[in-house]
């Protein structure tokens, strides 16, 4: 019997030797010759310390800021583990709520989210993405129109002419990949760094 095992178990080795182990060390050696910022987690810096990645979202509040979308993501409540409280892009929770097209959470959420945002700008309709979220509760990016749809909240709040962080939303669109796949995106942690830059100056 043991000699009828022998072959099952030396394979059994090997395979997870190679892919296991060598293949994968191999890809990330690559990888990082290759692609090493985005190895590293495209990470974004600002005055040398960083200040986070271009895939993962982040909750901006301020005014004078851009707003990503909504993040139902969640983490334990340190008051009671069996409970949890939002966690706006918790990336150790990536996940949507699961709440269907029925909920009357999810409907109430967005009518209020909507209400207050034709407050902010009464004279544009309000772009789908800035009132539902994502699959994964971590999308950094939201459409041009959403971000155009902020500019007058922005600008205002940084005493900046309307039409420069208008013209600074258009340089930090990026298109289509290879101008056919995705959707044209702005990277919110991007562009406010921008403005930051910007407005030093």
């Amino acid at each position: 019997m043991l000699r009828e095992l022998r072959p099952a178990i030396i394979i059994l080795v090997l395979l997870t030797l190679i892919t296991g182990l060598a293949y994968p060390l191999a890809m990330t050696a690559i990888a990082g010759v290759i692609f090493p910022k985005q190895a590293q987690g495209s990470l974004i810096e600002k005055d040398g310390k960083v200040v986070g990645s271009a895939l993962i979202g982040q909750e901006f509040k301020d005014d004078k800021y851009f707003h990503g979308r909504p993040s139902a993501t969640s983490a334990p409540d340190p008051a009671d583990s069996t409970k949890t409280v939002s966690a706006p892009y918790n990336a150790a929770n990536s996940g949507g709520s699961n709440l269907g097209p029925t909920s009357r959470a999810l409907n109430d959420r967005v009518k209020e989210d909507v209400e207050k945002l034709k407050a902010e700008n009464p004279s544009a309709a309000v772009p789908v993405d800035l009132v539902t979220t994502s699959g994964s509760g971590l999308d950094p990016d939201i459409s041009p129109e959403a971000a155009l749809f902020q500019v007058p909240r922005v600008a205002k709040a940084r005493n900046m002419p309307e039409d420069l962080v208008r013209q600074m939303v258009v340089m930090s669109t990026e298109g289509r990949l290879a101008g056919l796949l995705g959707e044209p995106r702005v990277n919110v942690l991007a562009l406010n760094l921008a403005l930051d830059r910007a407005a030093t100056k």
